[in-house]
């Protein structure tokens, strides 16, 4: 490919595709990089004022993070938000594996159905899966729990575990399975000791995309939360309904570098598993 970039049409081409790359991710990104400078307003507005576009550090302040510490709601809905999180994730993350594991077998019947069964609430929209959780939830007791939230994160998070996971299995080698086997090793002991250290990248790589998908809802939680039970995106929504404040754009600020961080994890795991299959190390 880079021989024709040694002729004119060849540069032109190469420059008017990277041309046409920043365009997509600049009107992909602008959105997300307009909220960062707004949540330092010194000005209770969600405009940039005459202040700011001028660089004047008096327009600029931390009140609205500062803000979010001292707000018991924002605190309790960060509280929820990550215990919500957390436990779904470890749910779905066994949950998944497991399953992942088992599709990964040739001998699994009906392999296809049960993967489509799995990764339904992906496809479902996600407002049918809430008033389908709501009215199941209601007839055993578990709606406006967090016990209830947390099945129902579960639940949602567990397809991005099934596929990551799926995806890494594709390359699995089954003859140190049976080796383990032929050497006394029962079924758990392979599992922890020779299957699950040679999957371990797309393991947490689900892990992370179920954690982001649980700290991101927001549908379930309208359904299922009661008043005390707010996670951070529904104490975002309250909050742009009933009261106005640039905290939220502080909060949104934050979200996205958590986003990040875990963007960058998945990738870095990507990168590594993609040099394990290779024979090289990272």
């Amino acid at each position: 490919m880079a021989q024709s970039y040694r002729t004119l049409p060849g540069r032109l081409w190469h420059g008017a595709y990277l041309g046409i790359c920043g365009l997509v991710f600049f009107f992909l990104v602008a959105p997300l990089i307009v909220v960062v400078p707004l949540s330092f307003n010194a000005e209770p507005f969600f405009t940039f004022t005459e202040g700011m576009l001028h660089l004047e550090a008096a327009a600029y302040s931390l009140q609205w993070y500062r803000d979010i510490i001292a707000n018991d709601q924002w605190l309790l809905a960060i509280r929820n938000s990550i215990v919500i999180a957390l436990c779904a994730t470890a749910l779905a993350t066994t949950l998944g594996t497991l399953a992942a594991v088992g599709l990964s077998r040739p001998a699994m019947p009906l392999r296809g159905l049960v993967m489509t069964i799995l990764i339904s609430p992906m496809i479902i929209p996600i407002i049918i899966v809430s008033a389908g959780m709501y009215f199941f939830y209601s007839q055993i007791g578990l709606a406006q729990t967090l016990l209830g939230i947390i099945l129902a994160h579960a639940v949602l998070g567990t397809p991005f575990v099934v596929i990551t996971v799926t995806a890494t299995m594709m390359n699995f080698d089954y003859s140190l399975v049976r080796a383990a086997a032929s050497l006394g090793a029962p079924p758990l002991l392979t599992f922890f000791r020779v299957i699950l250290p040679l999957i371990l990248p797309g393991v947490v790589s689900g892990a992370l995309f179920a954690f982001a998908a649980s700290f991101d809802e927001v549908v379930v939680v309208q359904f299922l939360a009661a008043y005390d039970q707010r996670t951070i995106p529904l104490q975002m929504w309250a909050g742009i309904r009933e009261q106005i404040s640039p905290t939220i754009l502080a909060v949104a600020t934050l979200l996205i570098l958590v986003s990040a961080l875990i963007l960058t994890a998945i990738e870095f795991l990507r990168a590594r598993a993609a040099g394990q299959r290779g024979g090289k190390s990272i």
